[in-house]
């Protein structure tokens, strides 16, 4: 199978957009992708045919939307080969799925615990553990990054041993794009009997995703990195955790029995899964899947690393400029900052010539304070994007250089 960009491009309507008579030139995708027409149409289908909520229906469009719900459930099993249907609940995005496991966690932590994060995590997979600790009086421990943008695992070795409880650690920088040594990291943790959190957001979006093969307890990912609408995510974990991890939310459907002076607890998916789901969303995720594993994987990786290359090669030789991580395996990310002008400045210049990068500290800021840098410039790459785009990117900091000089 091959991979022809102008055909991918003719699937996603918003890129026939234009910005002040500029041709839009999308390169945010680390923040958000765009959505292809099909991704569109479940939407609509969804609200125009069968509307209803799920699972305890006993009429048509209850039955068919929990049929539709359901089988995205399945999709999604698939596409990161989790063991059981079960063992995917779904949530809002990574930010949530983090923190039903953060949750959990404060209550079975103790004093002397350790937990270990690292120094390029976005806020969602630091800030919850912070908390986590502090409510459970454990301490945090944080692998730190070298000047190359990757993970020191020789001091991440030094930082387990047998009071480490949790590891948590992303499957890809989004601010760096350094993809992590995730199953060898596992398995480090593994061996101090630690459970293992991968925070899979940028991940998922590129690279092939196997729970099983990395050995973690946990993985959380976000639809709307992966073509899907907003607002829906995964949640996978180990059943045999789940099935006796803290509740998070409680309310309709995560429950078993009532009375008014107490309750029990549905079983996996549902214990995890409170209130009205989002089933349009879950349902339009499922087809987001479903049209990026109709592409070819290896072809589709050949191509962002073509732009990533070819970005890093004219960044390399563009006067005044200094990328802000450089670890030998990255995967579609280039944050840079400009000896003329703040990031803020160049974003908004850029987007003046039709150009969206994104800006600012990128929800990293003590990745940002290691490199000493108040935030970065980020241009990030997707099927999508080609290498005409990274071009018209350069040519449009040469005029922001000028203007800013």
């Amino acid at each position: 199978m091959s991979f022809d960009v102008a055909a991918i491009r003719k699937e996603f309507p918003i890129l026939l957009r234009e910005i002040d008579g500029h041709p839009l030139v999308y390169l945010d995708n680390a923040a958000t992708t765009q959505k292809p027409q099909c991704v569109i149409d479940a939407l609509v289908e969804y609200y125009t045919t069968n509307n209803s909520n799920v699972h305890r229906g006993a009429h048509r469009l209850a039955d068919e939307a929990t049929r539709n719900f359901e089988a995205a459930r399945d999709i999604v099993k698939d596409f990161i080969n989790a063991p059981a249907r079960e063992e995917v609940i779904w949530t809002t995005g990574t930010t949530e799925g983090i923190n039903l496991i953060a949750n959990g966690l404060g209550q079975l932590l103790s004093t002397g615990d350790e937990v270990i994060a690292t120094g390029m995590e976005h806020h969602a997979n630091i800030v919850t553990w912070q908390q986590a600790c502090k409510r459970a009086g454990a301490t945090l421990k944080i692998v730190p990054v070298t000047d190359q943008g990757d993970l020191d695992l020789e001091i991440y070795a030094e930082l387990l041993n047998e009071r480490t409880r949790f590891v948590a650690f992303p499957h890809v920088s989004n601010a760096l794009g350094t993809v992590n040594p995730i199953k060898e990291m596992t398995k480090m943790a593994k061996a101090v009997d630690a459970w293992v959190l991968v925070d899979g957001a940028q991940g998922a979006a590129h690279a092939k995703v196997d729970v099983q093969d990395i050995g973690c307890d946990f993985y959380a990912f976000s639809g709307h990195k992966i073509y899907a609408p907003m607002g829906i995510g995964v949640l996978w974990g180990r059943a045999e955790l789940l099935e006796n991890w803290p509740v998070w939310r409680t309310g309709g459907e995560m429950i078993s029995t009532v009375t008014l002076q107490d309750a029990t607890w549905n079983v996996l998916p549902h214990r995890f899964e409170a209130g009205t789901p989002n089933v349009a969303d879950a349902i339009a995720m499922g087809e987001a899947i479903r049209w990026l594993q109709s592409l070819d994987h290896e072809a589709v990786v050949a191509h962002e690393k073509a732009l990533l290359d070819h970005a890093t090669n004219l960044a390399e030789a563009f006067e005044g400029l200094t990328i802000i991580g450089q670890a030998k395996h990255k995967i579609g990310v280039l944050s840079f900052v400009m000896d003329q002008g703040h990031p803020a400045d160049i974003g908004f210049l850029l987007d003046r010539q039709g150009i969206a990068i994104r800006t600012g500290d990128h929800c990293a800021q003590p990745l940002m304070a290691r490199f000493g840098v108040p935030g970065t410039a980020r241009a990030s790459f997707s099927i999508y994007n080609t290498l005409e785009e990274v071009d018209a990117l350069f040519a449009a900091l040469k005029k922001v250089r000028s203007m800013l000089a």
